[in-house]
């Protein structure tokens, strides 16, 4: 991780700065904020967000809830939903965006949990990822099942939420505004 780093590449890697760039953009531009919660990367999702030059303006916080009871005391995750299935679960990964977004009152609210190995959990396999990101008016999920060792799983999961993310501020541009390519990606911007 150390050579990534050195590279200019950003904690979670090259794919996740470039997301990050593209979704702290669209955040500024719309004047929006968002706020993570995090359970198998541990902290990456809001670090790809933080490795980018003012990410402040957009970025309020993060809550690395690694221990299932923090999903509920923290995140607002229902107990009864936590003890019936476990916190490797769609439904716990709407509660966490929501609650993210609620607790650190922001725009949006992002999410992951699940099993980033080596050993299945709750009866889940490795690389079984939930994500999901919240706005007010709603919260899309996404079960994914991702392949590699530890740290590749959350490296990808890492990137999928930041391209749901994306997705989801590409459908909230304002009607006014047009879409314009960047290099990879294509943005909003104000024309």
């Amino acid at each position: 991780m150390p050579e990534l780093q050195a590279a200019g590449q950003g904690s979670a890697g090259s794919g996740a700065r470039e997301l990050a760039t593209e979704v702290l953009r669209l955040l500024r531009e719309s004047g929006w904020t968002v706020a993570t919660a995090e359970s198998l990367t541990g902290g990456l999702v809001a670090a790809a967000l933080t490795d980018i030059p003012g990410s402040s303006a957009a970025f309020r916080g993060g809550v690395v809830s690694y221990a299932t009871d923090l999903k509920a005391r923290l995140l607002g995750v229902d107990d009864d939903v936590l003890a019936e299935h476990g916190p490797i679960y769609a439904p716990v990964a709407a509660s966490m965006a929501a609650g993210v977004r609620q607790r650190l009152q922001t725009t949006v609210g992002v999410a992951t949990t699940g099993v980033a190995g080596p050993d299945p959990q709750d009866g889940q396999p490795p690389g079984t990822v939930h994500i999901a990101v919240s706005l007010v008016d709603d919260t899309i999920v996404r079960t994914i099942a991702l392949a590699g060792d530890r740290n590749e799983i959350r490296r990808l999961a890492v990137e999928r939420v930041l391209g749901l993310l994306l997705g989801r501020l590409r459908e909230e541009c304002p009607r006014l505004q047009r879409y314009v390519r960047s290099e990879h990606w294509m943005v909003c911007s104000r024309g």
